[in-house]
C-alpha cells in the first residue's frame, strides 16, 4: 500500500512541515510563495476584484480534470467575469486521513499547471487533516485577487433590452461528466469535463468589444440558472432559441435518457456573455479563435417582456417558459 496522509500530517509538527515542503511548496514555489503568516504582495493602482470558493467535488478526479484543476479554474474564472486579470491565489486544504499521497501529489501538480496557464501565482495556503470519514477525500478552498481592467464594468444588473446572449461553448458538460463518473446509472458515454481557465478568453473579448454588460460563470446550476439570476438582477426578460444552444451529442443523449435539462447542468469552462447586439459578431469572432471557446454561439436576446422570466423557443417553434430552478439540482456537484 502506498503512503497516505495521516493525522500527524495535520498536527503542525515535523510531518506537517514535510507535507508542505514535499508536496505543496514543491509545486507552488514562486518568489511570492511565503513561509510566513501572510504573503506580502505588490498591487498596481486601480480597482481589485476578490473571490473565494470551496471545492468538494465527488469523485475528486474525473475525465478532464480533478479537484485541484477545478479549484484554480473556479476562482480564476470568477475574477475574470468581473473583468479582472487574476494575480494571486491562496488555497486551503482539508484532507481526509488515509488519503493517498500520490493522489494528493497529482492534485497539487494539476493546480501548478493550471495556475501557470492562467498566469496566477499561488502565494499562501493552509493544510488541515480530518479524521477518517469526516470529509470525502480532499476539500479545497481558494481565494483570488485580480486587477480590473481600466474602464471595465460588468455585473448581473447591467443587462439591457436588445442585448445579445452569448455562451462560450457547449453547455452541461461538467455536470454530465460528474454524473457519469459516479457510475450510479450504468451509463457509458464519452464525455469530458469542460473545466478550463478563461481569463484569456475574457481578455480577448474585452479587447475586441467596446461594451460588454454581463459576464457570468455558468457553474453550479448551469446556464439556465445564470439566465434567471440576470433576469432578476436586471429586471429584464430573456428569450433564447433551443436550437441555438450548443449541446454535445453525448451529453444530449445522457440527458434524454435521464430526463435532465442540459441548461441546468453545471459547466466549469463556459461563460454567459451579454452585450449589445452590434458587439456580438466581434465577440464571436475572437471567441471562436480561442482554445476553449471555439463553439461560442448567440443563443438569444434580452427583452423588456416578462421581466424576471426566461422564455425558450423550442425546436418546433413553440414558446415555453423555461422552468425556474428550485429544490435540488441534479447531479449535485458540490
Amino acid at each position: 500500500m502506498g503512503k497516505t496522509v495521516t493525522l500527524a500530517h495535520g498536527a503542525g509538527g515535523k510531518q506537517t512541515s514535510e507535507l508542505i515542503h514535499e508536496v505543496f511548496a514543491a509545486h507552488f514555489a514562486n518568489p511570492l510563495f511565503t513561509a510566513d503568516d501572510a504573503a506580502v504582495l505588490e498591487v498596481e493602482a486601480g480597482k481589485l476584484a476578490m473571490s473565494t470558493d470551496g471545492f468538494i467535488v465527488s469523485p475528486y478526479e474525473f475525465p478532464g480534470g480533478n479537484v485541484g484543476k477545478l479549484s484554480i479554474c473556479g476562482t480564476v474564472n470568477d475574477l475574470a467575469c468581473m473583468g479582472a486579470e487574476p494575480l494571486y491565489l491562496t488555497c486551503a486544504f482539508v484532507i481526509e486521513e488515509g488519503f493517498p499521497m500520490d493522489k494528493l501529489e497529482e492534485i497539487a501538480a494539476a493546480m501548478e499547471k493550471t495556475a501557470a496557464e492562467a498566469g496566477v501565482r499561488i502565494v499562501a495556503g493552509d493544510t488541515k487533516v480530518a479524521g477518517k470519514g469526516q470529509v470525502d477525500g480532499v476539500f479545497i478552498t481558494t481565494t483570488g485577487i485580480g486587477r480590473i481592467r481600466d474602464g471595465v464594468k460588468t455585473g448581473g444588473a447591467l443587462a439591457k433590452p436588445g442585448d445579445a446572449v452569448i455562451v462560450t461553448g457547449d453547455v452541461g458538460r461538467h455536470g454530465c461528466t460528474i454524473l457519469l463518473a459516479r457510475n450510479e446509472y450504468g451509463i457509458e458515454a464519452d464525455v469530458d469535463s469542460d473545466c478550463a481557465p478563461l481569463w484569456g478568453a475574457v481578455d480577448s473579448v474585452l479587447s475586441a468589444a467596446d461594451d460588454v454588460h454581463v459576464i457570468r460563470d455558468a457553474t453550479r446550476g448551469g446556464v439556465g440558472t445564470v439566465l434567471y439570476e440576470i433576469a432578476e438582477q436586471s429586471n429584464v426578460g430573456v428569450r433564447i432559441e433551443a436550437e441555438s444552444v450548443p449541446v454535445d451529442g453525448a451529453v444530449k443523449g445522457v440527458c434524454g435518457m435521464l430526463g435532465l435539462e442540459p441548461l441546468y447542468l453545471a459547466c466549469e469552462g463556459r461563460l454567459v456573455i451579454i452585450a449589445p447586439k452590434e458587439e456580438a459578431d466581434k465577440i464571436l469572432e475572437v471567441l471562436r479563435q480561442g482554445k476553449y471557446t471555439s463553439k461560442a454561439a448567440v443563443i438569444g436576446e434580452i427583452t423588456d417582456e416578462m421581466p424576471g422570466k426566461v422564455i425558450m423557443t423550442t425546436e418546433i417553434g413553440a414558446e415555453t417558459l423555461l422552468p425556474q430552478p428550485g429544490g435540488e439540482l441534479l447531479p449535485r456537484i458540490c
